[in-house]
């Protein structure tokens, strides 16, 4: 025959958590003094924290925002190397996947605006196999102006300038070459070019020296117009992208309302992109 044998309430002289009063805790809350049990204790820099004094933290803490109003990116420019990545990956695999597939099927040409518009972004993670130095050194410049622009502008709306600049730039082919050839236009540069109007835009908002960038954007520009691979339309049409772009996010007036008056001036530069294709494609 078996006896049940009742479990031990806590005696009035041991301490137990507040949230579970049935549980005895001897470790106390640095910050409060309450005792805290396993569930509820929180490692702080000093012993433990309550759940509760956490939570009460995490509210009145104010957040802390990059000089553009995104949430302030610290540590490594996350977007900038993902991207980096991506571009890498999808290059390795121009070289892996038979019958140049990656090439036609999301290489930008004029003919595809109106029926396969995707390309425009698409072309973007696309780099020259036959010109190595065309991923290596779009690369090295997405890393050295990804590490600038990012903490600055806030890792999203980074990301938004990056690609309305890629976009940009195959719309910049698409206005600036009479005919409709079916040669695929492919590259970063359209994006790089982008980061250069962004940057530019965003010293000049902050009063800084603007000089270097300008002499940096008129040597690079001025190698389209010299080597006939090199697509300088899409060049011209990233940088003035990226440029409009980062107007929409440096001059908005600062405030609550901040981020929605951002994101409404970069859903206009959209909007823009999107009007002049449909004119250039509508006018033939």
């Amino acid at each position: 025959m078996s006896y049940g044998i009742p479990s031990a309430e806590p005696s009035a002289d041991i301490p137990v958590c507040p949230r579970h009063p049935d549980r005895p805790s001897y470790v106390r809350c640095q910050r409060c003094g309450r005792p805290a049990c396993p569930e509820c204790q929180r490692t702080a820099a000093v012993g433990f924290q309550c759940v509760d004094c956490v939570n009460e933290q995490k509210r009145t803490t104010p957040a802390y925002r990059s000089p553009y109003g995104g949430a302030l990116a610290v540590g490594r420019p996350l977007v900038t190397f993902t991207i980096i990545g991506l571009c890498v990956l999808v290059y390795i695999l121009q070289w892996i996947v038979p019958g140049d597939l990656i090439f036609q099927d999301f290489a930008f040409a004029n003919v595809f605006a109106a029926t396969e518009p995707w390309r425009m972004l698409t072309a973007a993670f696309l780099h020259s196999q036959g010109f190595l130095l065309h991923i290596v050194l779009n690369m090295y410049t997405l890393w050295i102006f990804g590490q600038a622009l990012e903490p600055l502008l806030g890792r999203i709306r980074f990301l938004a300038v990056y690609l309305l600049s890629a976009i940009g730039g195959s719309i910049g082919y698409l206005l600036l070459t009479p005919d409709y050839p079916m040669s695929g236009v492919v590259g970063a540069s359209g994006a790089i070019f982008g980061l250069f109007g962004a940057m530019l835009v965003v010293q000049r908002h902050r009063g800084g020296d603007t000089r270097q960038l300008w002499i940096l954007i008129a040597i690079n520009g001025a190698i389209g117009f010299f080597i006939p691979s090199i697509a300088w339309q899409a060049h011209l049409g990233g940088l003035i992208t990226g440029g409009l772009a980062a107007a929409a996010i440096a001059y908005a007036p600062r405030g609550k309302n901040q981020g929605l008056l951002q994101a409404g001036g970069l859903v206009l530069v959209a909007g823009l992109l999107a009007v002049v294709t449909w004119f250039r494609i509508t006018a033939g």
